[in-house]
């Protein structure tokens, strides 16, 4: 299956049933699994055997997804979370502890940024946050000796900035730390960014995976392709013995392709224990097998809607990849040259009340804290997703006060333009 391409692998990747066996991956809705002896569960729990023997740690339904991901990324093993936020902690967490740096993109969603600049600040992690758009010396200024990792999004949440991957990754792999890159937007069927030197991707798989608003969930993928042990002194974590695991040292027992997934399962899933249920699992797998034929359907309308709005008369500006007027052009032509995300950023010459105006008067698109689903929404970010933040820093995240973050769906585009239109009228 490694060899297929990628629409083979949203449909078929991770589950092949064999002769008898379900076609559909089964639903193991079970916290528990019996052993007939004590010595054969204390393998599992000492790491010596493979297994299952509580969900909260692993679950078949939840393994068999999370392969399918790891599949379509081009990784050697993943696990899915309760959410993407959950994701983004792991990631992170699992090498950055008390003490630590981390450099990140600033124009990156709101919660994350919450969670790294408030929340994992009170952690004793402290995070430096540069501009996509920064120079080489601008990044390389932005690390430490205690730096552990660098983060970023393909495709910034809302502000639609597109990372160049090679850039950051050259700047983490120069400074021994790895690259952890959020694919949401993108999603794999658009960019792999470990084709591009990425060393970790994660998802939340509730946007455009799930595709359909009906489970949260996230997913963290290892490239495998990351050698900690050359850097042991910056991962003890991975490069030394777990005396909670009777000595056992994540890189020597899993090597570079099960170390990071495994230990990240094994401690922080152990210790916080954010699952994503089996039959969350089961809908994200329905998700995943039509994502090549949706993600097709996402960027035709938004690139269509992009064009109408960009000559507009009421419309002040327009951020879309996919235009040829967008800064990030030429970067997403080379990233992801078969198409980009549904999501359009737009403000309005009128400015906030006219956004405001504007999103209560549509009749098909709803106002709704989500985006990247089957069904068109839209959000006001500076009053909703970043409200937390202020003024100083929703301009370092791309984010103004006119923005209003359209997601186009996959209903006709002709109907879609015609509600902007009769919404904007309204202005």
């Amino acid at each position: 299956m490694k060899n297929n391409r990628i629409e083979t692998k949203c449909v078929q990747g991770g589950y092949t049933p064999a002769n008898g066996e379900p076609r559909q991956i089964p639903i193991v809705q079970s916290t528990t699994f019996k052993y007939a002896t004590s010595e054969e569960m204390g393998k599992l729990f000492d790491l010596e055997a493979s297994g299952y023997f509580y969900t909260r740690l692993q679950n078949p339904t939840n393994d068999t997804v999370a392969a399918k991901i790891a599949e379509m990324e081009g990784g050697t093993a993943a696990m899915l979370t309760s959410s993407g936020q959950a994701a983004n902690f792991y990631a992170v967490f699992n090498i950055a502890t008390c003490g630590d740096h981390v450099v990140s993109c600033s124009t990156i969603y709101g919660g994350t940024y919450n969670l790294f600049a408030v929340t994992m600040k009170k952690m004793g992690i402290e995070f430096t946050f540069v501009s996509p758009d920064c120079t080489d010396e601008e990044l390389e200024a932005a690390f430490r000796p205690n730096t552990k990792a660098v983060f970023g999004e393909t495709i910034a949440n809302p502000a639609l900035t597109v990372l160049d991957i090679e850039k950051f990754a050259n700047a983490a792999h120069a400074h021994g730390v790895p690259l952890i890159i959020d694919n949401t937007f993108a999603t794999p069927v658009n960019c792999r960014p470990i084709e591009w030197g990425a060393d970790i991707v994660t998802h939340s798989t509730t946007k455009y995976m799930d595709g359909h608003g009906a489970c949260v969930g996230g997913c963290i993928v290892d490239s495998g392709k990351f050698d900690w042990m050359a850097h042991a002194e910056k991962f003890p974590g991975l490069c030394t013995p777990d005396d909670s695991y009777h000595g056992i040292t994540y890189c020597e027992k899993f090597g570079l392709e099960g170390a990071f997934i495994t230990k990240a399962t094994a401690q922080l899933m152990r210790d916080f224990g954010s699952i994503q249920a089996p039959q969350h699992a089961f809908i994200l797998n329905l998700g995943l097998e039509s994502l090549h034929v949706r993600m097709e359907r996402h960027c035709s309308n938004a690139l269509a809607i992009a064009k109408y709005l960009e000559q507009h008369e009421k419309i002040a500006w327009v951020e879309y990849p996919g235009l040829e007027s967008s800064k990030y052009y030429s970067v997403a032509k080379k990233y992801m040259p078969n198409g980009t995300c549904g999501v359009v950023s737009f403000g309005f010459k009128g400015g906030r009340p006219a956004a405001e105006q504007f999103m209560k008067s549509l009749k098909i698109a709803a106002i709704e804290t989500h985006v990247a689903d089957a069904r068109t929404c839209c959000l006001h970010p500076a009053s909703a997703t970043h409200r937390q933040m202020n003024d100083e820093e929703l301009i370092a995240a791309g984010i103004t006060n006119d923005l209003v973050r359209y997601s186009c769906g996959i209903e006709n585009v002709d109907d879609l333009i015609e509600d902007i239109a009769q919404a904007l009228d309204t202005i």
